[in-house]
């Protein structure tokens, strides 16, 4: 059996063995602008003023994105959104989502962008996050899970977004769209 060896710059190194069979094997790796295994993450936004915090400028070959909060409250108690933007802008209509509070049992729809919480109180935090994923042709679906101190709940949501073109922007905000973030950071992980 023959090997390739490829050493590492300052260390190591990554052996890759061909099989003890006959014929030929070929093995291709991405670039970094690859549309399939790239996994970037964004720089952390901290959620501490203004009425939304958006990540722009996503290439478009993202497959899923995870949005994350650690700490996340905002000054009133309107519901947290995601909302997913094209080239024409962030897109506040056409979403089926809902989400549901163990605290008290209730669940609300939303049709503005995907809902974090089902309903928020101003000296809470939310930590978690929400996974968006690419089911081809600008269809998206969602499903996230938030803790929320201060009243020890749980929040969960799910939903779907259908985009009039390739998504390159995201957007956290809120239902009234002026209560503004005063604490915690988000960040957004996506992948090809």
């Amino acid at each position: 059996m023959s090997s390739v060896v490829i050493s590492g710059d300052t260390s190591g190194a990554v052996t890759i063995s061909a099989p003890a069979v006959s014929g030929t094997n070929t093995l291709t790796l991405q670039a970094a602008t690859a549309t399939s295994a790239v996994n970037t993450l964004a720089t952390a936004v901290a959620s501490t003023s203004g009425t939304s915090i958006d990540f722009t400028s996503l290439p478009s070959w993202i497959k899923r994105i995870t949005v994350n909060f650690a700490g996340v409250s905002t000054s009133g108690t309107s519901v947290i959104l995601i909302q997913l933007g094209d080239s024409g802008g962030i897109e506040n209509t056409g979403y089926t989502a809902a989400s549901y509070n163990d605290t008290g049992g209730s669940n609300s729809t939303s049709s503005a962008g995907f809902s974090a919480n089902q309903a928020s109180v101003a000296a809470s935090a939310y930590n978690g996050s929400m996974t968006i994923t690419s089911l081809g042709s600008n269809i998206f679906a969602e499903t996230g899970i938030f803790y929320r101190s201060g009243t020890a709940g749980m929040a969960y949501c799910a939903g779907t977004k259908t985009l009039s073109d390739t998504l390159t922007q995201i957007r956290i905000t809120t239902v009234n769209g002026t209560d503004t973030f005063d604490a915690g950071t988000i960040n957004i992980l996506y992948e090809g």
